[in-house]
C-alpha cells in the first residue's frame, strides 16, 4: 500500500529537510512571470501532508488540496491548526473528481505525475487538470527526467531521522523498467521509539519517469501549451544531468 497509515505518521519527518519555502517561491515567482500576481485560486492535486498547500495558504492563496490517501490527510489537516482558514482537503482520486470550479493554477508537486503509470492514467489526470483551469491558467508540475534516470540511474540510499524521541529509519532499493519507462521503489522503513519499541514495515512504490517530448504531446492533447521544462528546483537548463524537472504548461 502506497501512503499507508504508519507511513503517513512519520511521512513528514523524513522529508523535514526538504526545502517546502523554496519550492514555494519558486511557485510564486512562475505565477508572477505569467501575470497572476497577488492572491490566487489554487488547486494543489496529491497534496499528501499540505506542506505546499498550508504554505501557500499562509502566503494569502485560496488552495483547495486532493489526495486519494486519507492517512495523508489526516496529516495535512492536523496542520490547519495555526489559523490556516483559506485551504482544505478533500479526499478524491485525481484522475476522475470534478469539484465544479475553476482555479487560476493546478499543481502537482512531488513527482505527482509520476504515479500516474499507463497513458491513461495520464490523460485522465491531464484532464483533470484542465477541466479545472480557467482558460490561461497554468499548469506546474514536478517529474523525473527520462533522460537523467537513464544516465545516474538509482541506487540503494537510507535515511535515518529524530522525531521527538524516537528514531525513523527508511532504506530504499530501486529497479528500472525501461520498456514501460517505470521506478519499481522499495522503502523498508523503521521507528523506533523512546522505549525501544520498533516498529518495521515496507511499502512498495511505482514511479514512471517521462521524457520531454511525450510531456509535450500529452498536454497538448489535454488543451494545455507546455511553456518550459526546467531542471528543479534551481531553474538550470532541462539536461541529462537534471533528475527532476519542473513544467509549466498553459490552458488554451
Amino acid at each position: 500500500m502506497e501512503f499507508g497509515p504508519s507511513y503517513a505518521k512519520v511521512y513528514d519527518a523524513i522529508y523535514r529537510s526538504k526545502d517546502y519555502d523554496g519550492e514555494v517561491d519558486l511557485i510564486e515567482r512562475i505565477l508572477a512571470r505569467h501575470g497572476l500576481l497577488g492572491s490566487r485560486r489554487l488547486l494543489d492535486l496529491g497534496c499528501g501532508t499540505g506542506a505546499h498547500a498550508v504554505r501557500l495558504a499562509q502566503r494569502s492563496h485560496a488552495v483547495v488540496g486532493v489526495d486519494r490517501s486519507a492517512e495523508m490527510l489526516v496529516q495535512a489537516r492536523a496542520k490547519l491548526a495555526v489559523g490556516t482558514s483559506a485551504v482544505e482537503f478533500r479526499q478524491a482520486d485525481i484522475r476522475d473528481f470534478d469539484l465544479g470550479q475553476r482555479f487560476d493554477a493546478v499543481l502537482m508537486m512531488f513527482t505527482v505525475l509520476g504515479y500516474q503509470l499507463t497513458d491513461a492514467d495520464l490523460m485522465e489526470a491531464l484532464a483533470s487538470v484542465r477541466r479545472h483551469l480557467d482558460p490561461g491558467g497554468l499548469f506546474i508540475f514536478d517529474v523525473w527526467h527520462g533522460p537523467a534516470v537513464l544516465a545516474e540511474r538509482p541506487g540503494e540510499r537510507g535515511v535515518s531521522v529524530e522525531d521527538g524521541s524516537a528514531r525513523i529509519s527508511r532504506k530504499t532499493q530501486a529497479s528500472l523498467d525501461h520498456t514501460r519507462q517505470l521506478c519499481h521503489v522499495t522503502f523498508d522503513l523503521e521507528r523506533v521509539d523512546g522505549a525501544g519499541r520498533a516498529e518495521k514495515w515496507q511499502e512498495q512504490h511505482v514511479v514512471r519517469y517521462y521524457f520531454d517530448h511525450e510531456l509535450e504531446l500529452a498536454l497538448t492533447r489535454s488543451g494545455l501549451k507546455l511553456c518550459s521544462l526546467r531542471s528543479f528546483p534551481d531553474e538550470a537548463p532541462a539536461d541529462a544531468k537534471a533528475w527532476n524537472i519542473i513544467g509549466v504548461a498553459q490552458a488554451r
